[in-house]
């Protein structure tokens, strides 16, 4: 026989008082006020600025703090009152810009700059791999400060944007230098680059096939010179081909055929990158000799090494030099030639690097939650943890996963 059910049983069973109730709990956040530095570079060669007036802009309209040294965006031609409309704090001294939680700047801090930072500080700036010292490094460590390098950030794509952004400026760039510098007033060939109707083009030989390599290669061939790539590596010839949606001489390093080639060249654009520390190719002073006289080097890498036995670092204020009748042009900062455009690039990348670590609740947890900003990270908590550089200079480091794994 069924149970009895007891009286009333039924109506409490069925009353909604009784049931689970859904409630709004309060979400919390992890969302952190930034406090950030921009120091006036000092360096001879940077014009750039890391954030552009309307990212400052943004970024208080977001709640965080923003403080910058009088004069720093006067390279780039931005006025201290633009930033301070903007509702960056206006600083005249040094020391005030190094006393924010986060300091963005473009080039590495100086000695003295370094001096003015504290433990737990942020560094985000370039780390110039070639001009690097291991003084630096141990100045760092010594403050215990976290230091990461913008060029070694990737996306989540597994691209560094940085160095995309300022690749494609200085693409661009080097043929609007050979261009001046090929034309009589600069002592050149007196030749156009490119070609016109019943005259033979110019000869534009580029080694690289990277970003700047794409950059270039599509200045020169709209302008209708003849261009030639070389690289070693077959998967980049390929690219560059599709990516320029044209067919294009392209050659390994072949010695013979590159010589070949060199004699003959109106203009020649050095854009290998550094592989294992070091440039993979280098072309003698015997064949630089053989070109012809009034020809152009650009050596974009010169700041990795040059990609010419020739080749010596030159500056904004006197670019070029002339070796055996062959201008060199070996300035190691193309893009700070157009320091505004390359400044809105830089702030265009840097504007949501910033949002994304107020999100996560900091530099030591946006470490912990995105693998692809970890790439970027050189010194941390006063430890060395980038492979590359402590086997330059013979120095211990950490692996960066493992120190973040047993963060407290």
């Amino acid at each position: 026989m069924p149970e009895a059910v007891p009286p009333g049983f039924e109506s409490l069973a069925t009353s909604r008082a009784y049931f689970t109730q859904e409630s709004m709990l309060a979400v919390e956040t992890k969302r952190r006020k930034l406090f950030i530095g921009l120091p006036r570079e000092t360096s001879l060669q940077e014009n750039r600025i890391c954030l552009t007036p309307e990212a400052v802009k943004h970024l208080v309209q977001e709640g965080h703090e923003v403080v910058m040294e009088s004069g720093a965006g006067e390279p780039s031609k931005y006025s201290d009152h633009e930033f301070s409309e903007a509702g960056a704090t206006i600083a005249y001294s040094l020391k005030e810009v190094y006393e924010a939680d986060i300091v963005l700047k473009v080039a590495p801090p100086t000695p003295e700059e370094i001096e003015y930072m504290r433990s737990n500080q942020t560094l985000i700036s370039a780390l110039q791999f070639g001009s690097l010292t291991a003084d630096y490094i141990t100045a760092l460590t010594r403050k215990k400060i976290n230091a990461i390098s913008f060029e070694l950030i990737k996306d989540p794509s597994g691209a560094r944007p940085v160095v995309r952004a300022m690749s494609e400026i200085a693409g661009s760039t080097v043929m609007l230098i050979a261009a001046e510098y090929l034309a009589r007033s600069n002592e050149g060939k007196g030749i156009i680059l490119g070609g016109i109707t019943g005259v033979p083009p110019s000869q534009v030989v580029i080694l690289g096939a990277g970003t700047v390599a794409e950059y270039a290669a599509r200045a020169a061939t709209g302008l209708g010179a003849e261009v030639k790539v070389f690289d070693n590596h077959l998967y980049k010839l390929r690219r560059l081909k599709h990516n320029l949606g044209t067919q294009l001489y392209t050659s390994t390093l072949d010695t013979f055929a590159l010589t070949q080639q060199l004699r003959r060249a109106d203009v020649v654009i050095g854009a290998l990158n550094a592989e294992d520390g070091r440039i993979p190719f280098m072309v003698s002073e015997s064949v630089v000799a053989q070109m012809s006289p009034g020809s152009v080097i650009i050596d974009v890498s010169i700041d990795q090494g040059g990609c010419f036995e020739t080749s010596e670092m030159t500056s904004h204020s006197k670019p070029v030099f002339r070796k055996y009748d062959v201008v060199h042009y070996c300035v190691p900062n193309i893009a700070s030639r157009v320091p505004r455009t390359a400044t809105n690039a830089l702030s265009n990348i840097f504007t949501p690097i910033l949002q994304e670590i107020s999100q996560h609740g900091g530099i030591n947890e946006v470490l912990f939650t995105n693998e692809h900003f970890r790439s970027g990270v050189y010194v941390y908590k006063g430890s060395l943890t980038n492979s590359a550089i402590a086997k330059k200079f013979n120095m211990r480091y950490k692996e960066l996963g493992l120190m973040i794994a047993v963060r407290n």
